[in-house]
């Protein structure tokens, strides 16, 4: 099953899509996909409602737009360089152990949203991603079974990147270059953990249609499980948290493309957690 969240921005309204294309309304069970619905056994409540055939349909579904499948994270923590390929081009080694930053929660945006290039942008950078979504509290798990207990379930994610800001220079903060607003799509929907196997996903991005990034989930340094158990040791990830996975290779950082303009329309997909589609404009102006 995939979990949504449609309607406008600030109003969406969870929803559920099954396998035959059907969307149906999660309002009898709660008023939003959040990480309390998600602590109290939410995804097994959707499941259940589902066998027993007392959700509505949501007609119109198809019309509404789609939010981000789940309401405004407390924390998104990014992790970075954690495909050996990706870090090569970046001009780094493959770290030894998970690096870790974190991203504001009012970055997060719909998976088809436009998506805005800072005013003073040159060096604006996209990132097909795994996200992690948490289900349960995770702080100082003592192995990775409660990790992995920990995953509600996986989602499409763009980590989009200013460079100038991220990089180079005394001023150069990863911070700076990962808080901006709208840089951070999720969707189109949220599937569970016990439903797909997020260590063995293509994952993929294109720029105005041209292939740009091609890899699999099974060639991440670290996996999901690992990432959760590390970084409970150092922050409490709470229900409704996401974790970035990292990017594969093929991003314009390489130097093998330019980087985004105004006008560009920028795609990724992790295939079994949909495709985004985000039409970049320049903030100030109009989008």
């Amino acid at each position: 099953m995939k979990i949504m969240r449609l309607g406008e921005k600030g109003k969406e309204q969870p929803a559920v899509m099954v396998p035959s294309g059907r969307c149906y309304s999660l309002l009898p069970l709660t008023q939003d996909v959040d990480g309390a619905f998600l602590a109290s056994g939410g995804v097994d409540r959707i499941r259940h409602a589902l066998e027993a055939g007392s959700l509505p349909e949501l007609e119109g579904a198809e019309t509404l737009r789609v939010g981000p499948p789940v309401a405004r994270p407390g924390s998104v923590v990014g992790i970075g360089m954690n495909y050996a390929a990706h870090a090569a081009e970046s001009g780094s080694a493959p770290p030894e152990i998970p690096v870790v930053f974190l991203k504001p929660g009012n970055t997060v945006s719909g998976p088809f949203d436009p998506a805005p290039v800072p005013p003073n942008s040159s060096r604006y950078d996209w990132e097909v991603e795994l996200g992690i979504v948490i289900g349960r509290e995770a702080s100082y798990l003592d192995s990775l079974s409660q990790a992995e207990d920990c995953i509600a379930g996986y989602v499409t994610a763009n980590d989009l990147s200013e460079r100038e800001y991220q990089l180079p220079g005394a001023a150069g903060q990863w911070t700076k270059g990962k808080s901006l607003p709208g840089s951070t799509p999720l969707g189109p929907w949220l599937v569970p953990a016990g439903e797909i196997d997020g260590g063995n996903l293509p994952l993929r991005s294109w720029v105005n249609g041209e292939p740009r990034q091609d890899s699999t989930t099974s060639e991440l340094i670290f996996d999901a499980a690992t990432l959760v158990h590390h970084c409970s040791q150092y922050m409490r990830l709470e229900p409704g948290d996401v974790i970035l996975t990292g990017t594969p290779e093929g991003v314009a950082l390489s130097g093998r493309f330019p980087y985004l303009q105004p006008g560009d329309v920028v795609e990724v997909e992790v295939v079994g957690l949909g495709r985004q589609r985000q039409e970049l404009f320049r903030a100030g102006e109009s989008g």
